[in-house]
């Protein structure tokens, strides 16, 4: 058997993290085991189903670079095959024609409501062996309704929450075509699942509800029956469900805050999933070692100090040129002038250790190509009068030393040790002249990135 998982959002919004995660999890499954992966557009909801979300759905697997190996497919496009199978559902008697009228059913369920009952369909147009049916009413559209068992039960062992079973008579004849012709989403599911031969569906848990309706269509429609895995939802920073309220919940919104896509799957793949202790890995090494096995049941909560954990590892790791690219556009956009300054990549490479965001890089390098503008209250408390003695010998072996890092230190220690003084005594003043702060790298990486005429030039007036 060759494994088949897909990914099926609806377009009514943008890809979240909980499909995000979904869509790992399904393409890393078809890809451990050799399998295909199948993108499908679920956009039967046409009143909400929109351009814009279909595009940000397409555009937030490419950014995560989780690539299928079919599709995409769209349920609007299939509208003749789901008219196909309700045709020969009607003929074999799994369906029938409901022509209750919207009135009738709000009157139905107020009787049963009274009556301590859950509200539900009554099968009243369910076709029954020495059933007589009432009248059809003239000029009124049915709908169709899928004719689900009475007796038995509905199991199935759900690969994450364990053995799962429903009662038949707790489920009622739902709608699978609406009186206008178009079929419902419970059952486009199932003859997509079914046309695309999809042994493995992974999604959200809130789904549960909908598996056994679809496992009994299937069942009548004599198909195979794919293994079910559900997972829990995700939970914001402070334990409950991630919403909108808690920032970023659209996948395509991380980028332009500058994470990686290599920090953000690395991320999912560990919010509901573990391999022992493993926290930082490849997509490469995920997919050889992830299975259904080591998935949590219960809901993961979201971390962002652990995002940004990872997306500092990952900037670390990252090739320079690469970030270069990230970077440049959003310091143009500022107004910076890039070529009066060091080369961005030299920048870059120092200053990448120390942020947690490439947007926090972006900031952290605007320091090179800005003029210093001190606080004259640190400047006061940090350049004493032995300070400037030590910088202006510092300033004078800068004209005439070798530039390069190691040769900068050593001059440095020599100009302390003349003046008996300490490093921050010396360092401290020289960051506020030649940055405007405090807080930088090791001070003889940051000259040597200056170079000399800036450094003296902004030693001068001492």
């Amino acid at each position: 058997m060759t494994v088949r998982t897909r990914f099926a959002p609806s377009p009514t919004g943008f890809l979240h993290l909980g499909g995000a995660r979904t869509a790992l999890y399904s393409w890393a499954y078809a890809r451990h085991h050799g399998g295909q992966f199948v993108l499908r557009i679920e956009d039967t909801d046409v009143e909400r189903s929109t351009p814009e979300a279909v595009q940000a759905i397409i555009d937030g697997m490419q950014w995560l670079g989780l690539q299928h190996d079919e599709g995409p497919f769209y349920q609007m496009k299939r509208m003749d095959r789901y008219r196909e199978v309700i045709d020969q559902m009607l003929k074999e008697g799994t369906a029938y024609y409901c022509y209750c009228s919207h009135e009738e059913l709000e009157v139905m369920r107020e009787k049963q409501k009274a009556a301590g009952e859950s509200p539900r369909y009554d099968g009243t147009w369910r076709p029954e062996p020495g059933k007589t049916l009432p009248a059809v009413p003239e000029g009124r559209n049915p709908v169709v309704r899928f004719k689900n068992p009475k007796e038995g039960d509905v199991t199935w062992n759900d690969r994450v929450k364990g053995e799962i079973t429903i009662s038949n008579s707790q489920l009622d004849d739902l709608i699978i075509a609406r009186s206008d012709g178009t079929p419902t989403y419970n059952f486009c599911v199932v003859v997509d699942d079914w046309d695309m031969r999809i042994t493995h569906v992974i999604r959200g848990d809130d789904h549960v509800n909908n598996t056994p309706r679809q496992i009994n269509i299937l069942k009548a429609l004599n198909a195979p029956l794919p293994e079910y895995a559900h997972l829990p939802m995700i939970l914001g920073d402070d334990g409950e469900k991630l919403s909108k309220r808690h920032g970023a919940v659209s996948v395509m919104e991380y980028p332009g805050a500058g994470y990686l896509p290599e920090a953000m799957l690395n991320y999912l793949a560990r919010l509901g999933w573990s391999h022992g202790d493993d926290e930082v890995f490849s997509m490469d090494q995920f997919c050889e070692w992830f299975d259904f096995d080591h998935l949590s049941s219960s809901a993961a909560q979201f971390n962002t100090e652990k995002l940004n954990w990872l997306n500092n590892h990952y900037i670390r790791e990252a090739d320079n040129g690469r970030l270069e690219a990230l970077v440049r556009p959003q310091l143009e956009k500022m107004g910076v002038r890039l070529d009066q300054g060091p080369a961005l990549q030299d920048v870059i490479g120092l200053m990448k250790d120390r942020v947690n965001t490439v947007n926090e890089l972006a900031n952290a390098s605007l320091m090179f190509y800005m003029e210093p503008d001190p606080d004259p209250e640190l400047v006061k408390e940090h350049l004493t009068d032995e300070a400037r003695a030590a910088l202006k010998e510092y300033a004078a072996n800068i004209e005439t030393i070798e530039w390069d890092r190691e040769a900068l230190k050593v001059m440095m220690k020599g100009v302390l040790k003349q003046n008996k003084l300490k490093m921050p005594q010396v360092a401290m003043p020289l960051r506020l002249f030649l940055t405007g702060q405090l807080h930088t790298p090791s001070i003889d990486a940051v000259v040597c990135l200056f170079g000399r005429e800036t450094v003296l030039s902004r030693l001068k007036d001492l």
